[in-house]
Order: structure tokens, then C-alpha cells, then sequence
């Protein structure tokens, strides 16, 4: 007769549907009980898809007939379908298949911005959605590194660069396009240029989300893809320090004259936790963005804190969200991510930049005046 153990066993050729990681591994499974040939068993997931639970039974059911357990009765715990959208949009929108663009951003680097993103996204695949990520950092391009994919080469079919595929996130980065170590020297119309063929060149399937990892700051980059996609939020990624609330702010504050809905802020690097004794302790600050999000009428989406392993997860290429999703760190983005999709899922139908397309005709500079007699063309270092 099996026993307990004899069922995890069986159950670790289960793989979570889109992934190559099996429910024991991930930890999703909470409870198991056998008497008499009869296995219940409690499942906690992460995806309100009735697929995803539709195929998990008929694959628990099949591998436990292995082993003589004939009937399971299976509890499973889930998030909230999320509502239907109409997803109307008005304005520019030059990836059209894509539903929801989220812009991860910072007022300054070394912040922590690009694991967020790829933690993000990952969880969020992890959660039940068809995920993208799109690395428009074009000074630091680290996702190809942190989602395992130094070093790969880009298929082109066509005339179109076909994205990779990891831990279930389809990913594309200026990195991935460029000799690695190569340094961009580029002025602001290259760099507009730039994050529109990453848009539009490339090879993007129906996305529910893409995520937009944008160069720390504000300035072309974040202003072009504002103009070229109707961005359904944004969120800024900070740290608990002074110094970097006060960049902070001007992000902020891009997202509102942009006309972005802010989804809300992530404290990162928000206390530290030991990786021996697993005590939390503040050591750079922590819940210092609390006022900060209420000066903006946003919320504070999760606190981050230090743990080696996000770093060494980072540097392997193995999303500590995915690969240790166990840890305190994971758990928290877990969360913040079903904070983002529930915020997502309220401002998606009104996603529009039909306020903020130029007025001015191609090929003349926003701050060009040829009409105004007055203009020398020596004061904005732009030419008449």
C-alpha cells in the first residue's frame, strides 16, 4: 500500500502547466493524506485559470493510479478569476497584441530595478498570465543575465526578431541584440529610435502583460514609449533611503505628467535577512515610502528585503521567485505581483496617451520655433 512519501515521490513528475518545475518543487502542495487507496490532498497555486487546475487533476489522478490510489479528493485553494476587460484604447498603440504595458522605473540606478522586474514578471507567469518582458534599458541591460540568457543568440524570422523563452516569460533585450560589453553612445533620436524597434521589430505574441524594464531617470526613452503604447500603469522601484525617495519623486512625478496610472511603489532593499539565523533586521531604513505613496495617492506594493539569495539568483540566471520560492523574498513578491495584476485589472479599459502624442511635424524638434522670430537656436541646443 503507498504511503505518504511514496505519493510526493509520484507527484514530483507533476509539472505546474507552463513550467518546468514540478508542484512539489514549487511548494505548492500543503496537505496530504491516504487511507485505504484514498488520497486528499490540499493544492495551493498560484493561477486562477480553470485550465491550470483542470490539467493538474487529470495528471495527479494519472501518476497516482501508479501506485494503486484509485480516488483523490482534491482541495484546491486559488486567486480570484480576474474580471473582464473591454481594454479600450485612444492614441498611439504600435504592439496592438499586446493588453496591459507596464513601465518598471526609477528616479535613480542601483536600485534594484531589473530584479524587480524579472521577479515581477516571473511571478506573474507564475500567477496564470501570458507575460513579457522588454529590457529598454539601454545603458545597463541586465535581464538577459538574470533570466539565464547570456550569451544566447537571437532567432530573426523575417525581418523580425523572435523572442527567448525562460521560466515562462518571453524576453527581449537591447543586451541580447548587442556584443556583450559593447557600450552605447547614443543621442536622444537613437534612443527614441531604439525603443520603438523593440516594440515594433520584434516578435511578440499575445501578451497579457509586458514589462517594461525603462533606463533609470527621465527622459527619452520613458517619453517615446509613452507615446508609443498606451502604458497601463507604472511602478516605481526604490530604496528606503532619503536620497533615493528624492529621485524617486521626479519618477513619480513623470508618471503624472504623463498621464500613467501609478500601480504603486516597491521598497526594495527594504531590511535584511540572514541567511543563517533568517532575522530580519534594518539596516538601510525601512517603510520610508509610506508618506511618499500617499503624497502621490498610490500605495506601497511590497517591501523587498535584502536576502543573498535574490543576489545570487540575479547572477545565476535563476529568479529567486521561481528557483526558492520558499524564501521569505519570494513570498513577498508573490504577493506584490497579485497587488499589481488586481491594480491592472482596474485601470486596463482606460489605458490611453492620446494626451501626450507631439503636436509638432516630424522631423522638427519639440522645442524648434521657426514660426517665432525671437528664437536664436542657441538656448535649447536644438536647430532651426
Amino acid at each position: 500500500m503507498a504511503n505518504v512519501a511514496d505519493i510526493k515521490e509520484e507527484l514530483n513528475k507533476v509539472l505546474y502547466p507552463g513550467f518546468q518545475k514540478s508542484i512539489i518543487e514549487f511548494g505548492f502542495v500543503k496537505d496530504i493524506q491516504e487511507d485505504n487507496g484514498t488520497c486528499t490532498m490540499t493544492l495551493d497555486i498560484t493561477s486562477s485559470a480553470a485550465e491550470v487546475e483542470e490539467q493538474l487533476k487529470k495528471e495527479i489522478s494519472a501518476v497516482l493510479k501508479n501506485i494503486g490510489i484509485d480516488s483523490v479528493k482534491l482541495n484546491i485553494s486559488k486567486p480570484e478569476a480576474p474580471k473582464q476587460q473591454s481594454n479600450s484604447v485612444s492614441g498611439q498603440n504600435i504592439a496592438p497584441q499586446i493588453k496591459n504595458f507596464v513601465m518598471v522605473s526609477s528616479g535613480k540606478g542601483g536600485v534594484g530595478k531589473s530584479t524587480t522586474t524579472v521577479n515581477l514578471a516571473v511571478a506573474a507567469a507564475m500567477q496564470g498570465k501570458k507575460v513579457g518582458i522588454l529590457d529598454a534599458d539601454i545603458y545597463g541591460p541586465n535581464i538577459p543575465r538574470m533570466m539565464g540568457l547570456l550569451g544566447k543568440e537571437v532567432e530573426v524570422v523575417g525581418n523580425k526578431a523572435k523572442p527567448f523563452n525562460a521560466y515562462g516569460v518571453d524576453v527581449m533585450s537591447m543586451g541580447s541584440l548587442m556584443d556583450e560589453g559593447h557600450a552605447l553612445i547614443w543621442r536622444g533620436a537613437m534612443i527614441m529610435k531604439a525603443v520603438q524597434q523593440l516594440l515594433r521589430d520584434i516578435l511578440w505574441e499575445e501578451l497579457d502583460i509586458l514589462f517594461i524594464d525603462m533606463p533609470p531617470g527621465t527622459g527619452d526613452a520613458q517619453l517615446t514609449l509613452a507615446q508609443s503604447v498606451p502604458v497601463t500603469c507604472g511602478v516605481n522601484v526604490t530604496t528606503p533611503q532619503h536620497v533615493a525617495l528624492d529621485d524617486s519623486r521626479r519618477s513619480l512625478d513623470m508618471f503624472s505628467k504623463l498621464h500613467i496610472p501609478i500601480a504603486g511603489i516597491v521598497e526594495n532593499m527594504s531590511g535584511f535577512i540572514c541567511p543563517n539565523c533568517k532575522t530580519e533586521s534594518d539596516i538601510f531604513g525601512m517603510g520610508t515610502c509610506e508618506p511618499l505613496a500617499e503624497q502621490y495617492n498610490t500605495q506601497v506594493l511590497g517591501n523587498l528585503p535584502i536576502e543573498p539569495a535574490i543576489r545570487e539568483g540575479g547572477d545565476e540566471g535563476k529568479p529567486i521567485v521561481y528557483c526558492n520560492p520558499e524564501t521569505e523574498s519570494a513570498k513577498r513578491y508573490m504577493s506584490t505581483t497579485a497587488k499589481l495584476i488586481e491594480f491592472i485589472d482596474k485601470v486596463s479599459d482606460t489605458a490611453s496617451n492620446a494626451e501626450i502624442q507631439p503636436t509638432t511635424p516630424p522631423g522638427v524638434s519639440a522645442c524648434s520655433s521657426s514660426q517665432n522670430s525671437s528664437h536664436s537656436g542657441d538656448s535649447c541646443g536644438c536647430s532651426n
